[in-house]
């Protein structure tokens, strides 16, 4: 058992009592420290209070839904690089898009393997810990210390999701390469991961709405990828 999943706290946010009982009794078998809220606003107490290393989250909640609690947990500077896995019965690609767009770095439709489950969690706070510790140099108006995990444009802090940080990090590594959607698929997502290269095109949209002008950088290349440039 590693370190990092006996250290590792995972909020799970499900109002089904038998699901949310089999998937801490399954994550603390792999070692891991878990948290049960059933609606949104505790989930948000758990999360403004001890600050967990991932967050499960059901989709349909009673109160504020998953979405909801998702966005308002990447308003926070606190909470916006907490890792999100959604949990959702709902699997056309117009809902799973709503997920991700809100926020979420995973998708995950019931009913689910929970081999499934554990290495999703696995593979997200393997690549939290896996970042780089040195500042990249700027590119153009856009800065990153991943260190610190902290974006910048210009002097503005800039708030990405876990996912929408990697995918940024990986453009900025190798400017003006195209790097290909699956290629950004895997090193943003990671591999193993069922997901279109629609998912990629709906994170760049969120990293250049965020990014405001410096968005400008990042170009599309069509049929292919994305690069950036200064």
């Amino acid at each position: 058992m590693s370190s990092q999943a006996s250290a590792a706290h995972i909020l799970i946010v499900e109002d089904e009592p038998d699901i949310a009982q089999l998937l801490a009794l399954n994550l603390q078998s792999a070692g891991y420290q878990t948290t049960i809220a059933s609606e949104g606003r505790a989930a948000l107490s758990v999360v403004n209070e001890s600050k967990p290393d991932l967050v499960l989250l059901d989709v349909m909640l009673p109160g504020m839904d998953g979405v909801q609690i998702a966005s308002r947990l990447r308003t926070e500077p606190s909470t916006a690089m907490i890792p999100i896995i959604m949990l959702t019965a709902r699997t056309t690609e117009r809902d799973q898009l709503r997920g991700l767009d809100s926020g979420a770095d995973d998708y995950i439709v019931k009913p689910f393997s929970m081999n499934i489950v554990l290495a999703r969690v696995a593979a997200l706070l393997r690549r939290r810990d896996r970042d780089d510790h040195q500042t990249l140099r700027s590119i153009g108006h856009i800065s990153i210390d991943t260190d610190r995990h902290e974006v910048f444009v210009d002097d503005d802090m800039i708030e990405l999701t876990a996912t929408e940080y990697r995918i940024l990090v990986s453009l900025m590594r190798r400017p003006g390469a195209v790097l290909a959607r699956d290629e950004l698929i895997r090193l943003g997502i990671g591999p193993g991961i069922a997901v279109t290269g629609r998912t990629i095109d709906v994170h760049m949209a969120a990293i250049r709405r965020k990014l405001a002008h410096a968005g400008q950088q990042i170009h599309t290349v069509r049929g292919v990828g994305y690069r950036i440039d200064s």
